[in-house]
């Protein structure tokens, strides 16, 4: 039961919220069934539980904004603006998929919504966040970039390496650490002794906040006030959104390493549940308009899974295209 508070937010914005939030995760759930009929190959990992960061995320950017993240990236990507088509054909390697059926889940791009990846490489993403903060920088452009990462990647030399240079140039780009708490089954009890991650930024002089990933209020108000200081060309920021999934780190993951308990005790901060909770006990919106948004969602998702099982699959000669900007070089004759 969500509690009676007053709200720092419209109603408008709760339901835009709700629609966004519910929309990523009937679309896990069906990518995770679908894995399991095998429609969906490779590596797949689920959003389910930290859908809060990506509406109050998105809330907080700009449209012409620069998002980059790791593998665990569906919904961030739909938020982002990507259809929902799109990301599902990708999932079931089709042509009309946002990467042509050729990355699958875990490189998602999407340049006219500007979100660049979907990473495999763990912490690889993030010194591309910096470059492409780098060249809005050069080009005095207005744009700020936000590079997401988990917490499994905060150790990599390359977040070390990338804060170090940002700061040094001051670039308009957000270093957002993802921490759902363990790197693939590894806690981060097991790996470190710090119990706040974005600290480890703090030698930079740059803000380091943390904040409550299960609430969309908490993460569209931390990420507005970094994403301002980064525009009005003060620099980077780190943020720690601490947050849970719900499901295994991937599809192949059998989730030993914590208990049922641990597990519902997050379940019951189910930010979907929270957010339709205030829309109905504080702003007395009728159930009619939750159940539309949930029949709408429930005939998008639908669509979507249409849409990509009726999609031809990629042409064999796409196979060498998009790796390099003219013809694969190693190809002969013989090959």
């Amino acid at each position: 039961m969500a509690k009676k508070v007053k709200l720092p937010r419209s109603k408008e914005t709760y339901l835009s919220w709700y629609e966004l939030m519910l929309r990523l995760r009937r679309f896990e759930e069906k990518a995770g069934s679908l894995y399991g009929q095998q429609k969906i190959r490779g590596f797949c990992h689920l959003y389910i539980g930290q859908e809060a960061i990506a509406s109050g995320m998105m809330e907080a950017m700009d449209k012409d904004d620069n998002l980059i993240t790791a593998y665990r990236d569906h919904g961030l990507a739909i938020a982002k603006g990507m259809s929902m088509r799109e990301a599902m054909a990708e999932l079931f390697g089709k042509a009309t998929g946002c990467s042509k059926g050729k990355g699958g889940s875990m490189h998602f791009f999407d340049k006219e919504n500007r979100f660049f990846g979907g990473h495999g490489i763990v912490g690889g993403q993030i010194g591309l966040g910096a470059g492409i903060a780098f060249a809005d920088k050069y080009n005095k452009t207005n744009r700020v970039t936000v590079c997401v990462f988990g917490d499994g990647a905060a150790w990599q030399g390359m977040l070390h390496e990338s804060i170090n240079l940002a700061k040094l140039w001051n670039l308009p780009v957000v270093f957002v650490c993802e921490n759902n708490g363990y790197a693939m089954g590894t806690s981060q009890a097991r790996t470190t002794v710090v119990d706040n991650l974005a600290s480890i930024a703090s030698y930079q002089g740059m803000p380091t906040p943390v904040c409550d990933g299960m609430d969309p209020d908490a993460v569209a108000d931390t990420m507005a006030e970094v994403i301002e200081h980064a525009r009005s060309g003060k620099g980077p920021s780190l943020v720690e959104i601490k947050t849970y999934r719900f499901k295994g780190h991937s599809m192949s993951d059998p989730q030993k390493y914590r208990t049922r308990d641990e597990l519902n005790s997050y379940r019951d901060q189910d930010p979907i549940q929270v957010v339709k909770g205030y829309l109905l006990e504080t702003y007395k919106v009728k159930e009619d308009v939750i159940k539309a948004i949930d029949q709408a969602v429930k005939e998008e998702v639908a669509d979507c899974i249409e849409f990509a099982e009726n999609s031809p699959w990629p042409d064999n000669a796409e196979v060498y295209k998009d790796i390099y900007q003219d013809e694969y070089p190693f190809l002969t004759d013989d090959f």
